[in-house]
Formats: structure tokens, sequence, C-alpha cells
């Protein structure tokens, strides 16, 4: 390619720059003037809703299925995502809590569903989490509730016993565990490895093979792990690319993990339903006298209507000793025809029944 070639494609680069730079102006300012048109047709008393999970799901989708290319869908979607972001803290922006400090993954999955727009508040412990969107301290919580490989996340689930709270989307994050030292770290004198007991498990047979003497120390979480290997000499952390960057520590072992999908799912809470987006799940707690076949009885309405299920959990329930509870997640939106069916017979024949919100699905 000549030099004049090359000139000419930099100067229609700037040219379409440009172009972008002007739409994505136009599109912050009617993002503007629907916060404006929100505001003023409120009545005594309401509050204007901003965030609308449903919408962007909508958004999202549909401009993974206008992609034409060269980029990837995912990476358009994201592009749109920030956009997104940025036009809606225009209208008011949102703050989100985390199970921190920062770097966690949980940050990643809440900076991944919400945008680099939102205010993210590092909470000590799941339950925290919940109490603060409770209280209406921030508008929306993001908490983990299952791994791919280590299963469902109980503090999670116990927490949503305990508190009335709704789900309004979920996040999936694909998992990558490093290993990572500092610059004063003696990379052949490492007796101790920090990291928090889940991430710990997923990286069990690395560190067994590479590591079968050096003790491991579960801490509350990746990002602790990473700022206490900072100042010592004779550790190192297992976490992933934003603690890494955070803590500025290197990578001495990446991708670590026992199983290469290995992914956590988490759920977005707040205090809201949200209308249905077209593709959406429903989460529910049951609870079911202790018989037998009380099991097979309640899945028999999800079968008999054609609603598919894609997780059962079970946990004690607090009401009695030997007695259980049952968190069930499946397609469809609790307004659906089918799936209202499903929950009037399933509240016939249970104990209780909680609907802990219908919400779209994750888009990315």
């Amino acid at each position: 390619m000549s030099e004049q070639e090359l000139q000419a494609l930099r100067m229609r680069i700037d040219s379409l720059d440009g172009k972008i730079l002007e739409l994505i102006s136009e599109r912050a300012r009617c993002a503007q003037e629907v916060g404006r048109v929100k505001l003023t047709g409120l009545k005594e008393g309401e509050q204007a809703v901003f965030y609308r999970p449903e919408r962007e799901a909508q958004v999202l989708k549909r401009i993974m299925e206008l992609n034409k290319g060269p980029l990837g869908d995912e990476d358009m979607a994201r592009l749109f995502r920030e956009i997104m972001s940025a036009c809606l803290a225009l209208e008011q922006p949102l703050q989100v809590a985390y199970l921190g400090p920062e770097g966690t993954f949980s940050h990643a999955a809440a900076l991944k569903h919400f945008g680099h727009a939102v205010k993210a508040k590092p909470m000590a412990a799941i339950d925290e989490i919940f109490r603060e969107v409770v209280a209406g301290a921030v508008s929306y919580g993001v908490v983990p509730v299952e791994n791919s490989t280590e299963g469902a996340i109980n503090h999670t689930l116990d927490s949503f016993l305990e508190h009335d709270i709704v789900i309004c989307g979920e996040v999936e994050l694909r998992i990558h565990h490093h290993l990572l030292v500092g610059e004063n770290t003696k990379t052949d004198r490492i007796t101790r490895i920090y990291s928090h007991a889940q991430s710990l498990a997923q990286c069990r047979k690395w560190l067994d093979a590479h590591f079968p003497n050096v003790e491991r120390v579960a801490v509350a979480s990746n990002a602790e792990a990473a700022r206490r290997v900072k100042g010592e000499w004779n550790s190192a952390a297992i976490a992933g690319d934003m603690a890494a960057q955070l803590y500025e520590l290197s990578i001495h072992a990446e991708k670590i993990e026992d199983r290469p999908d290995n992914s956590t799912r988490f759920l977005i809470i707040g205090g809201r339903d949200v209308p249905a987006s077209g593709d959406d799940k429903t989460s529910v707690i049951v609870s079911v006298s202790n018989k037998p076949g009380a099991l097979h009885e309640l899945l028999i309405p999800f079968h008999e209507n054609g609603v598919d299920l894609t997780r059962i959990e079970t946990r004690p329930s607090r009401s009695g000793k030997w007695s259980y509870v049952f968190f069930i997640d499946f397609l469809g939106h609790q307004n659906d025809p089918l799936v209202k069916d499903v929950l009037e017979k399933i509240v016939s024949q249970s104990s209780g029944v909680k609907v802990l919100g219908s919400y779209p699905k994750a888009v990315l």
C-alpha cells in the first residue's frame, strides 16, 4: 500500500469519526429529553424510572441482529452498552453495590452489565448488598449466584430467604484465573498462595500439579488476595485481569482454572418488577411438605405446560428441621399465560411460593 493510499484511508477514518461523534452526541441529547419527559409526566408521589432492564436488553439484541461485521456481535453490543451507560448517566447516574473490594469478579460483572458510567459501590459481604438495596441506599446490587465448576453460592441463596427483593437481570462472566506476583516476589520461594475459597477450588488441579506443598490461604476476595501480595515477597495470589491491573501485579501463570469454560452467573437485584422483554427468565422459591414425591409433584405443572427449567437448587428451610426449600429458575415471564398457570398450580400444592422476579436473559 502506498503512502498516498494510506493517507486517504486515514482521512476517511477521520471523517467517519466526526460523523460517529455527531450521532453519539445526538443520541445523548435524545436521552436527556427522555429524562425530561419522564420527570414532567410524573404524578404526585411518583418516582421516575430511568433504568429499564427490558428496554436495554431489547436494544442490545437488536444491535446484535443488525450487525453485519467485521466486528463480532458481542464486541458491537459492548460498544453500545457503554454508549447507553453514558447516556443513562445524563438522565440519572445509577448507584450499584457489588461484593468488593475493587477489582473483584463481582466488580467486573457490575461494569459488564451496567457499563463504566455507573457509580459502583463495594460492599464487604453479600448480605450487605441486599441490605443496601432494601434500604434504598443504592439503585441495584450485583450478587454471584452460581459457578459452572463449584455450583451454587449459598450465601446469596440464603439472603433471598431473608429479604424481600426483586431480581431485575442476570449477567454471565467468563472467569479466568491467573497466578499473580508482585515486583518484590521471589517466585522460587513462594510459600503461600492467597485467593477466595471458590477460586482455590476452581484451580485445585493446577495447584496440585505446580505448587503441591505451598500453603493455600482463603481470604475474603480475590482482590484482597492481590492487595496482600503487593507488599510481600514470598506469596502469590490467584485473581483476574482487573485485580492484576488495579494492584499492579504481574501474571506469572495465566488461565490456571481447571475448566476452560469456567463461568459465574450473577444476578441483578433491585426493588421494582421488570416488564417482559420477549426473552426472559423467572426465579421462584418454593416450600414443600416433607413427603415422598413432593419434588415430582412440584415439577409436573412445568412439564404439562412446556415450561423449560434451567436450574433447581435445594437449601434447608428456616422453618423447621429436615425441611427444605427449592430455588427454581425457568424460561418465560411471570405474566405469560402458561407461566401464570404454572405458578397458580404450584401455589395450590405447596406450602409457600415466593416469586423472586422475572427478568431479561443475559445478553452479554
